[in-house]
């Protein structure tokens, strides 16, 4: 199981070093990681890579208090895909507030209605079940984090490279679709390496 662990995070000190061009690298990096569904709906599909970025980032910004590595250890391994799985991070980025209000609140369960298709085969996504996504009012949070379960014969499909393979929406007030290009593909090719 590929996680982050104590021995990959460089001191503050170290990191404040080399933080200037890891960002360059990763903003890179994420650039095919990044797939937009419809207007507003964008999944960021995380790796090992971008969460030791994550975890880093953190530990710098916060000043790295006690406790504080093991708690984003936790938080932030369960979102590195395992070999048979993708993770991604779901975010509805709008900047008007009034417009983002009732948005969130026009797709309650949101995440519910989500799946990637590869060929003729559905995903469901799985969602964080630990965190409440939709409130009482049905207004959703802008921030979702959804895995994506694979068998293995849908693991070969996605590998094969001859399958179509597309990331949906099918919320009734939210209906829309994304086909995966070839250089996005490859990106994710890795994560099933883990």
């Amino acid at each position: 199981m590929k996680k982050i662990n104590v021995d990959d995070i460089l001191s503050n000190k170290k990191y404040g070093e080399i933080r200037k061009q890891k960002r360059a690298d990763l903003i890179s990096y994420k650039k095919k990681r990044r797939i937009n569904v419809g207007p507003y709906a964008t999944f960021y599909f995380e790796s090992y890579k971008t969460m030791l970025y994550q975890v880093q980032e953190m530990l710098f910004v916060e000043g790295a208090p006690e406790g504080q590595l093991e708690d984003e250890l936790h938080a932030y391994n369960p979102l590195i895909p395992q070999g048979s799985n993708l993770v991604t991070t779901l975010m509805f980025e709008i900047a008007d507030e009034n417009l983002r209000h009732e948005f969130l609140s026009s797709v309650g369960n949101v995440e519910e209605y989500i799946f990637m298709e590869i060929g003729s085969d559905k995903i469901k996504a799985r969602f964080e079940s630990d965190v409440e996504r939709t409130n009482s009012k049905g207004k959703t949070s802008s921030v979702h984090f959804l895995h994506f379960d694979f068998t293995e014969d849908q693991k070969a499909k996605f590998l094969s490279k001859d399958q179509r393979v597309c990331l949906c929406i099918e919320h009734k007030n939210y209906n829309h679709i994304a086909v995966l290009g070839e250089d996005n593909l490859k990106t994710f090719y890795d994560d099933f390496s883990s």
